[in-house]
């Protein structure tokens, strides 16, 4: 009389689980015996493939429909292998056993990543520093990872002057900075997560802003009604809105892709730009009615060049603004 060794479906041999996905259950396909006495089966989980050290056993277990069995095992100590086997037996005779292993990982951890520059209050090259780290090492399973990057006024982060988050480079990762004032101290950091674990943040580094350049000089206002060409942007704003007496919203929709295109014409720092479009709220036939933008998502950049849109509509030249400080929405450049 022979009984048959099960087959073993779940988990397959060298699957490695999530502590998440405890308690976990072991499936087999039964087994077939020629003879005429039911079966029943013996499961076992081990910490040692001699199955000396066992950590859960279960006998007697009658058989599951569909031609397939399954136990729960009680849960486990993560961050280790283990071994599993299953026999079938009908009382007098007892087949074989059918044996695989699986491992469970350990708790899943991202440490933060290391600061690599600008560092020890070093002062950057510019007003729009880099700011890169070694990439983050990590225990366990962990998924895509991204960058969160934050300056800061203050060491206590409470004044936030820009923001990002990056996805992961090769080896470093970087940000470049929202343009920040001349000849003043910040202060940055960066954590890292894959949406379900985050790291600390790393230590907090300090830097310094060079000498703001002094202003250009402006040039010549342009002729009414002619093109806007001026090295200063407040001086095209105006020349493009005094073109207009009180605008309707299409006249606004206008001036802002004039004042647009001869901002990039021009080729005025921050370019090229364009009109942001505004999915909701009050606007100018689908536009902001009194920005101008350049770039998209995190490292959009918007300019205000009305103020009070609906009323005394004077031209200005305000910003940029930046992430977190903006909502982002599709700068339509012109």
């Amino acid at each position: 009389m022979d009984i048959t060794a099960p087959k073993l479906l779940e988990p397959a041999q060298g699957f490695k689980f999530r502590d998440s996905e405890q308690p976990i259950r072991l499936l087999i396909e039964n087994a077939s015996s020629t003879g005429v006495r039911p079966l029943s089966y013996t499961f076992e989980v081990a910490s040692d493939s001699g199955f000396t050290t066992k950590l859960f056993s279960r006998a007697g277990v009658a058989p599951g429909s569909g031609g397939r069995t399954s136990v729960q095992v009680d849960r486990l100590e993560i961050g280790r292998a283990y071994f599993w086997r299953v026999r079938a037996e009908d009382g007098a005779n007892t087949g074989p056993f059918a044996s695989a292993g699986f491992e469970i990982f350990p708790k899943p951890a991202i440490n933060p990543p290391n600061a690599i520059a600008p560092i020890n209050n070093a002062t950057t090259a510019n007003a729009t520093p880099v700011l890169t780290v070694q990439n983050s090492t990590t225990v366990g399973p962990v998924g895509n990872k991204s960058y969160e990057f934050q300056i800061a006024n203050d060491q206590g982060f409470t004044q936030l002057v820009s923001a990002g988050i990056v996805s992961e480079g090769g080896g470093q990762t970087s940000m470049t900075s929202a343009t920040l004032a001349g000849s003043r101290t910040y202060f940055w950091r960066a954590r890292v997560t894959d949406g379900e674990t985050t790291s600390p943040w790393m230590p907090t580094q300090s830097f310094q802003t060079p000498a703001a350049p002094p202003p250009p000089s402006p040039g010549p206002s342009p002729a009414p009604g002619g093109p806007c060409n001026s090295s200063n942007p407040q001086t095209i704003v105006e020349c493009e809105r005094a073109k207009y007496g009180h605008m309707s919203s299409s006249q606004t929709v206008s001036f802002l892709r004039s004042t647009a295109t001869s901002l990039t014409r021009n080729g005025i720092s921050g370019g090229p730009f364009g009109l942001l479009r505004k999915s909701s709220g009050s606007s100018c036939n689908g536009y902001s009615c009194d920005i101008i933008c350049s770039g998209q998502g995190n490292s959009q950049k918007q300019w205000d060049v009305l103020s009070d849109a609906e009323g005394a509509q004077n031209p200005s030249w305000s910003g940029p603004s930046t992430v977190p400080n903006i909502r982002v929405d599709v700068c339509e450049i012109q």
